[in-house]
């Protein structure tokens, strides 16, 4: 019998092979390979993917999965970068959850950090049309526009001469609101009550608002300001600062003292700063009296002082003062004068302010509740007392008496000294590092001791913040007594500073600014410390690390990840111990426009 003839459609399937399948699939994804990188489709995953990434890092497995990857090397591709609108992001003093926050004291403007398992890993952008910042000193006058494009201040105080835009420039006249003419005829005027000239006043620091233009000018009278304020509705006050070369620090007098030792600062200024001095029976004023150095000038600039219609707040003001001792130096205008005695027992006061007791260490601030009581200042015999004290510059190579009570202190300090002044000149000429230069104003000390390597910078156009571990020896105040500033701080939380704020960050010993005293154990990871210090370095930017030869491996592998350049070198030959040295070059890099 014969086949019939069927139609196509009814005939048997061809049986597929196991060839048949795998030539499919490699067809498949040759076409899935061009459909990705030639076409807007490939772009919208690729984002899709970096969301994705920066979800799953939320997950507290996940993220410790990829910091387990990247510590080990096994995590080839860089870290992803953040959200386009995270440009400007502090982690501490994010506005949106510190909102939900009690406002009693202003707590809800002080540091508050999320948990380390709540941070994105991911590299914080620059903002777009970002350039290389102006080099000093030329930043004092101007800086890129592009850098920080926040015209609040420019159009709220531009009659003040704070701030003006000038072409792709933002200017700074000089000007704050107590100063609209500037800041030159300001200090003038309290030179006729203060030692401005001299090298008398060292430390100075600089409360409340404004853009350091104060503190800018004071620096050619070899005063070192250290201007602070909140994150507040001009948003960016202290990032101008930074950007301008000029010292500055994110930071709220609120519940807490303030992260600076006791008498560190020769002087300290308010202008127009709002603080409420005479608040909660007086607690702020104890707060600037304990980091007044025994002789150290006060200065507060516009109200309450001889303001309409604060009478009140004026004369109590003047009552804390005498409470405390303070000796009344000139009222001029809207500016009282202060000087702080020597020593002081509190008389019979409406605000009950009393004497601490003997358990109450004054240099303790990390994380501590204000005190309603007086420090005493006889702990060192007065010798950390203003005037007493070299001026400068003799000063920062003067062992200071606060160094002296360490066991072997006046040897410890010898000997920081010389182990610095070796190193910092082995960056310089064998390293290569552009210390010295105009491409290097702001620079951090992350790990520091008695503030020798800032100390070994004397000559170099550059201010040190001096960084001390809080769970370390608390030496900072030796730093402030040799004429430094720093701050405490503790490694495992992000530091309280804009985005891109340092040209070159130091760090001598970084696993250990991780680990618990006497430990091998961590407390954090090196990831998210890599990660912070990346957030902090301006493009382009240096980082000096040293560490054991194994702890510098692991950083160098991490270096890839944040997108660092970096070499591997060896100690300088005089000194002793194992160390090698890392020097890295954060790249320029910006968003891509699938990431906007």
């Amino acid at each position: 019998m014969g086949h019939l003839n069927l139609p196509p459609s009814k005939r048997n399937p061809r049986q597929w092979n196991l060839l048949d399948f795998i030539s499919a699939l490699f067809f498949a994804l040759v076409l899935l390979f061009f459909v990705l990188v030639f076409t807007p489709l490939g772009d919208s995953m690729a984002a899709s993917g970096r969301q994705a990434l920066l979800v799953s890092t939320s997950d507290p497995k996940q993220r410790h999965r990829l910091v387990a990857l990247l510590e080990q090397g096994h995590h080839q591709q860089p870290i992803e970068a953040c959200p386009a609108d995270s440009v400007d992001h502090m982690p501490c003093e994010d506005p949106r959850r510190n909102s939900q926050l009690s406002r009693e004291m202003n707590s809800y403007r002080e540091r508050h950090c999320p948990l380390p398992d709540e941070m994105p890993l991911c590299l914080i952008p620059p903002p777009l049309g970002y350039k290389i910042p102006v080099q000093w000193p030329e930043s004092l006058h101007k800086i890129w526009h592009s850098n920080m494009p926040h015209n609040k201040i420019a159009d709220r105080k531009g009659h003040q001469g704070w701030m003006k835009e000038q072409g792709p420039y933002f200017i700074f006249p000089g000007g704050g609101t107590m100063f609209p003419d500037g800041a030159a005829p300001y200090i003038e005027k309290l030179g006729q009550y203060i030692p401005i000239t001299g090298g008398t006043i060292r430390t100075a620091l600089d409360m409340g608002c404004g853009v350091a233009s104060f503190g800018g000018s004071l620096l050619s009278e070899g005063i070192l300001t250290l201007f602070f304020s909140p994150r507040d509705s001009h948003k960016a006050q202290i990032q101008f600062a930074l950007e301008r070369g000029v010292p500055a620090f994110v930071l709220m007098l609120g519940t807490r003292r303030l992260p600076f030792p006791a008498f560190a600062f020769d002087f300290i200024h308010c202008s127009r700063c709002l603080i409420p001095f005479t608040a909660y029976n007086a607690t702020y004023f104890i707060e600037v009296d304990r980091l007044l150095r025994p002789g150290g000038y006060l200065v507060i600039s516009g109200p309450p002082v001889q303001w309409p219609k604060q009478d009140k707040e004026w004369a109590d003001l003047q009552a804390v003062a005498r409470a405390l001792c303070y000796e009344l130096i000139a009222v001029d205008g809207n500016t009282v004068i202060w000087k702080k005695p020597d020593s002081c027992i509190p008389n019979q006061n409406e605000f009950g302010i009393e004497l601490c007791d003997e358990s109450n260490d004054p240099s303790y601030a990390w994380y501590f509740k204000l005190k309603k009581c007086v420090t005493k200042t006889s702990s060192v015999d007065g010798e950390f007392a203003f005037g007493t004290i070299p001026k400068w510059p003799d000063r920062l190579i003067t062992a200071p008496s606060r160094a002296l009570v360490m066991k072997n202190g006046i040897d410890l300090f010898e000997a920081d000294a010389r182990r610095w002044s070796r190193r910092v000149a082995y960056y310089k000429n064998t390293l290569n590092v552009k210390l010295g230069t105009s491409a290097i104003r702001n620079v951090m000390d992350i790990n520091t001791f008695f503030g020798g390597f800032a100390a070994a910078l004397k000559s170099d156009p550059v201010w040190v913040m001096n960084v001390v571990p809080a769970r370390k020896p608390l030496t900072l105040d030796v730093i402030y007594d040799r004429g430094l500033i720093g701050v405490y701080h503790d490694w495992c939380e992000p530091f309280s500073t804009y985005p891109r704020t340092y040209d070159l960050i130091h760090v001598a010993g970084i696993e250990s600014l991780i680990k618990l005293m006497g430990s091998s154990k961590g407390r954090c990871n090196l990831v998210d410390l890599m990660v912070e210090i990346d957030r902090m370095l301006r493009p382009e930017g240096t980082v000096i690390i040293r560490d054991s030869p194994e702890v510098i491996e692991k950083v160098a592998r991490m270096a890839h990840a944040v997108r660092w350049t970096a070499t591997i070198n060896k100690k300088e030959p005089e000194s002793h111990g194992r160390e090698n040295i890392l020097v890295a070059t954060k790249t320029f890099w910006q968003l891509t426009s699938s990431s906007l």
